[in-house]
Order: structure tokens, then sequence, then C-alpha cells
């Protein structure tokens, strides 16, 4: 076939798809959602997946004031990231087939860090369960934290991940690796392979770079009642000229008075008197929820997750999704959390982070060779070759088309260490 692929190149590409999957440690964590192309590219490359039902309850047996509209919730999931790497070879080049397959290894390592950076920096600043631990990363009782504020929020106990900072896993392993700390077994694996394991409920897994979150500059933040101080959640909304489209309930404008400096992406905070409940039991944790800066619009007014939904009787939504104990009174205090510059360790459970692997379809016909390939856990990657008469040079590029997102931030987190 003239737009074939030789058998020493089909090898080696073969090869980047058996090794790809050994290099994205965090990526692999979350969960893999296999896309059809067709669909993707008839609905914008968008995907809205629902999420959990989430009922309310009511004393007594006389139930006829209580029959309420019920809210379906969704989220979207959009293919938005494309990376490619390209070379060039030449005809004296391409007489030592050796600088291909080095070549293709190091493409196929920039492009497993490309989507663990992107996993790693959604998770990063999503992740709204925020644990900050004013001293160095010691072992258990950091992960055990996390495991409280997600258990007393109702998180499901199953399928939770953490991925840690190399300095951060390996002060924790430090401690673990001491027997009057842990048992044997667990002293064995942290004192000879720096390696955790399964701690307070979490697999944990050690990445080689961590997002760094810059410290807050802001002081002086209060919450103003400029924009509503509770949100309801809706699962559609009319949109002038298109009707009912559905909804991403993640986010929530609010405005804000800042004193000094301001507010920035990724800041973490907790509001005066507003805390943090169990979504199924609806009850009152004692815990200050904790919230997170997803974009700065003024100095004056930021999008943060998750959106503050309230009990409100005019609104059976808020019954269903309710996460705080009461809304915030105005000129409530912000409180900042990261209040030293740190490594991000996030964690999460489950589906919560999605990946969406997608496909691009190269017309066969253009006078380029193409090669499909898929690894086990759904990443698609695409190899295309085309020569040039001229030169006699041959360019080659490898690519790869995803998407990310958190589908949940409320089932998802960040431990950050130092902030005292």
């Amino acid at each position: 076939m003239a737009n074939d692929f030789s058998k020493e190149v089909r090898v080696m590409f073969d090869r980047v798809l058996e090794g790809f999957d050994d290099a994205t440690v965090i990526s692999g964590m979350a969960t893999v959602t296999n896309t059809d192309g067709t669909t993707m590219e008839r609905t914008g490359d968008t995907l809205w997946f629902p999420m959990p039902y989430i009922m309310a309850s009511y004393d007594g047996n006389d139930a006829s004031s209580n029959f309420k509209d019920v809210a379906q919730l969704s989220v979207p999931a959009t293919l938005n990231n494309q990376k490619h790497v390209p070379w060039i070879l030449t005809a004296r080049e391409l007489r030592d087939l050796q600088q291909q397959g080095r070549l293709v290894e190091a493409a196929k390592q920039k492009l497993a860090s490309d989507i663990n950076i992107d996993v790693m920096n959604k998770v990063s600043l999503l992740g709204s369960v925020v644990v900050a631990r004013p001293n160095a990363a010691t072992g258990f009782d950091d992960v055990a934290q996390a495991d409280a504020a997600f258990t007393e929020q109702g998180i499901a106990r199953d399928r939770r991940v953490m991925a840690l900072s190399p300095r951060d896993y390996n002060n924790m392993a430090g401690n673990l690796a001491k027997p009057q700390t842990s048992g044997l077994d667990k002293t064995a694996t942290a004192f000879e392979k720096a390696r955790l394991g399964d701690v307070a409920g979490f697999e944990t897994y050690k990445m080689d770079y961590a997002y760094r979150l810059p410290a807050a500059t802001a002081t002086g933040v209060t919450i103003t009642n400029t924009q509503p101080l509770s949100y309801v959640p809706k699962a559609t909304d009319d949109f002038p000229g298109q009707g009912k489209l559905n909804v991403d309930n993640r986010f929530q404008t609010i405005s804000v008075n800042v004193t000094s400096g301001a507010l920035q992406v990724g800041d973490c905070f907790t509001i005066a008197d507003v805390n943090s409940v169990h979504h199924i039991a609806k009850v009152d944790t004692g815990q200050p929820k904790t919230f997170r800066v997803v974009k700065v619009n003024s100095a004056t007014e930021v999008v943060i997750t998750p959106p503050i939904i309230a009990p409100d009787a005019a609104n059976p939504s808020t019954l269903q999704y309710k996460n705080v104990t009461a809304a915030p009174a105005n000129g409530a205090a912000i409180t900042l959390l990261n209040i030293k510059a740190a490594s991000v360790n996030p964690f999460w459970q489950g589906d919560a982070v999605q990946i969406l692997p997608g496909r691009l379809e190269p017309a066969r016909d253009s006078g380029l060779s193409v090669m499909y390939g898929t690894t086990d856990r759904g990443f698609g990657l695409l190899m295309t070759r085309q020569g040039a008469i001229d030169d006699l040079n041959t360019k080659y590029r490898i690519d790869a088309f995803w998407g990310s997102f958190v589908a949940n931030t409320e089932m998802a987190g960040i431990e950050i260490f130092g902030q005292s």
C-alpha cells in the first residue's frame, strides 16, 4: 500500500503504545471514558454526563405539600487538548533506524507528560476539599485528615486515590519506615522502596512533579451580597435564541471586597459561619466548608467551586443538593488557607476525575502515511509521515487528542503542607 509504514516503523510504534501507559502514572489513576468520533464531531466535541440524584426526605405521614420538582444535574466534558511532537529525518539519518526509535521514544515521553500535567493541573485547581497542614508531611495523620474530610461529607470510601509530590511522599515514607510507627510489612516497603501503598483508605502514588500553588496575596477579604449569596442548582436554563440548554452547576460567581492584594486562581478559602454538611444526611460536620477560586473576573468578582448551596424551601433543588449549613452573611469574612507557596497533592474518589480519549482523522488520500494506535488505558495516538522529493527529507509527527475534566469538584481535593 502506498500509504503504509514499513515493518520496522510499525514495530517501533507498537512499542510506543506499550510504554505509553507506563509513563501515564497520574492520568492512569483517572477513569477513561471512550468516545465515538462521529458523535463528538456532531456535538462540538462536548458530552454531558448526568450527576447522581440526591433526594430530600420529610417528617411525618402527610406528604401533600412535599411533592416538588427534582433537578437532574449534569456536567460537560470536552475534547479540548491536542498535542503533537514533530521532527524531520534526512535521507542519510534514515540509514540508521535507531534514530527513529529514539525520537519516537522521546515523543512518547513528552506526550505522556502532557497528559499527566493536564490531569494533575485540573485536580490541583478544581479540587475543592482542601486539607491545609501546618507542618511538613509526616505520614498517616496527614492522609487521615483527607479521609476524614471525605468521609464526613459522605464521599464513597472505595476507589480513593492520592498523588503526592516527591518530597511529601518521601517524608511520609520516612515516618512509616520506623518500626515504632507501622507494622513490619509496611516498614520494609517504606524503608527499602520509599513506597506507601494504601494509607488511611487512599491508594497513594508518587508524582515526578507537582503543581505549585502560590501563596495567597489578598488580605481583608469579605463576601458581599452584590451577587446572590446562595446558589440555586438547575438542570437547564433559557438562553436567548437557543432555547433550553444544560447548565454546568459546578461553579458560582460571587462578589467580594478586598482590603489589599488580590484573589488569584487556585486560592483556597473558608467563609465565616459556613460549615460543610454530609451530602446525603445533610447534617452539620462541624467543619468549615472549603472553596476554590477558579476564575477572577475583576478585583471584586470571582468564580468559585463548589457553589454555595444553602437550604431554601422555595427552591426544592437546594434541598436536594444542599452542601452548607447556611448561606453566608453579607460582609462575612473569607479566610484564605494557602498562606504559603506549596506543592499540591491532589486526591479524589472514583469517577470524579475522567479522561476522554479522542481520535483524529487525516485524509488517507492526502499523501500522508497514517497509523493509529490505542493504549490499554484508551489513549489514542496518531502517527503520520510525509516525504519530500526536493530534498529527500521526511517529516514525522505523533499526535495525542484528549479531554479531561473534574466531574464533581466536591469529590476531589488537595492537601498542602507548611501552611503556618
